[in-house]
């Protein structure tokens, strides 16, 4: 990879968690057949370039191509991977975006991690020209909505459940990376993960709000292996994990080239209340603040990898949004990246995919007639003005493996 070439990039919106719906029955929330990528997925790549993309986070739907251990349907992923390299789209593969194939089950299996690895290690080996991945995306959300907040998945709501989920979800991920690295020494891994901020409303909330805000590292925390706190530790261990598991991140550092994918979206900092609830507070810090936490932390390079809102708001959030990755750079964070999520329209994320409604989301460039929105054009603009000025700034991308000790 050239090391100043700034990744302006968007995606396909991939999730696909299984939800229940209101007559008990289990329902795949697949999103790339909502918002009709599977129909129209080489005119989707055509926009991308239309847009001046090269950069694409992407990922084959895991729950299909992965039909049972050893066994995978590649049809639909030869068809779209094949056509991207045909004409120049780089992916940024997205292996696990929510979800598993039902043959797996939930997070809460143990056996998961194991055969992750051999899907990542599958994958690799038929596509070893791709170098950037994001083997498991957004660990913390992942876990939360499925094992805390009881939405998706086992839809569970209890600490010991989402420390099973989590410890899961980061154990894929690394061996994942292990795997991939086997077969291509040069992969870059872009962990695509939410950026969060848990503030107190009250001065009773403080202790609740300083644990929250401990507890939304776990996810990178493992992966990475940074050592966490006493609180942490005890809390981990409380709920499930042993002090082998927790050892086994420590002893598995990632020894490939690690970029920190910070997600970031108006829903990310919650309030939290005196009855130990939380809810949305909107943009009080903003991605330059919490950004800076993330970094002061890992000592990473950086990607901005998934911002969106819902129109009329759009123009103005990609104008703030950008504003925050400059000022980022200008002020020394080694920031390479910067990706509007996604390239068309969602389905159903008002209820975080929870209700199946239908109900069509303003958050894409384009719709999902395949039309051009204003944020679209803005953001092909923004691509066209900003590209030349910002790869002749001088600044060098150091990549480490783990965070920076």
């Amino acid at each position: 990879m050239d090391k100043n070439k700034f990744m302006f990039a968007t995606g396909i919106e991939n999730s696909y968690p299984t939800i229940i719906l209101p007559d008990g029955t289990k329902k795949r929330v697949d999103e790339m057949e909502k918002c009709g990528h599977y129909t129209h997925w080489k005119q989707d790549f055509d926009l991308v370039l239309e847009m001046g993309i090269e950069f694409l986070r992407y990922g084959p739907p895991y729950f299909s191509v992965h039909t049972g251990p050893g066994k995978y349907n590649w049809t639909f992923v030869d068809e779209t991977f094949n056509y991207m390299k045909a004409v120049g789209i780089t992916p940024i593969v997205d292996l696990c975006h929510f979800g598993v194939p039902d043959w797996l089950g939930d997070f809460q299996n143990p056996d998961f991690p194991r055969y992750f690895e051999e899907y990542a290690k599958a994958f690799a080996a038929r596509y070893p020209y791709i170098k950037f991945y994001t083997p498991v995306n957004e660990i913390f959300i992942a876990a939360a909505f499925s094992a805390s907040y009881g939405w998706w998945n086992e839809k569970k709501t209890d600490d010991k459940s989402f420390v099973t989920a989590l410890k899961h979800l980061c154990k894929a991920n690394v061996l994942a990376m292990q795997a991939i690295l086997k077969i291509q020494p040069q992969a870059i891994f872009i962990q695509s993960e939410s950026s969060e901020y848990f503030h107190p409303e009250t001065p009773d909330c403080d202790a609740l709000a300083s644990f929250l805000n401990q507890k939304r590292f776990l996810s990178l925390d493992l992966s990475y292996g940074y050592p966490i706190s006493v609180v942490m530790y005890e809390y981990l261990l409380e709920n499930g994990m042993t002090k082998e598991e927790y050892h086994w991140f420590e002893n598995n550092l990632i020894k490939g080239s690690c970029v920190m994918g910070n997600d970031y979206y108006v829903t990310n900092e919650h309030m939290v209340h005196e009855d130990g609830s939380t809810s949305a507070a909107g943009e009080i810090f903003g991605y330059y603040v919490i950004t800076h936490q993330y970094y002061s932390r890992y000592k990473l390079p950086v990607m901005h990898t998934e911002t969106n809102i819902s129109e009329p708001n759009a123009l103005r959030w990609l104008q703030t949004q950008w504003a925050n990755v400059r000022r980022l750079k200008r002020d020394g964070i080694p920031i390479y990246g910067f990706t509007w999520y996604s390239l068309t329209d969602q389905v159903d994320w008002d209820s975080a995919l929870r209700n199946d409604a239908g109900n069509v989301n303003s958050l894409g460039l384009y719709d999902l007639d395949r039309k051009i929105r204003p944020v679209g054009i803005a953001y092909k603009e923004m691509i066209k003005q900003w590209r030349p000025a910002i790869e002749n700034e001088s600044y060098v991308l150091h990549f480490k493996s783990g965070y920076y000790k």
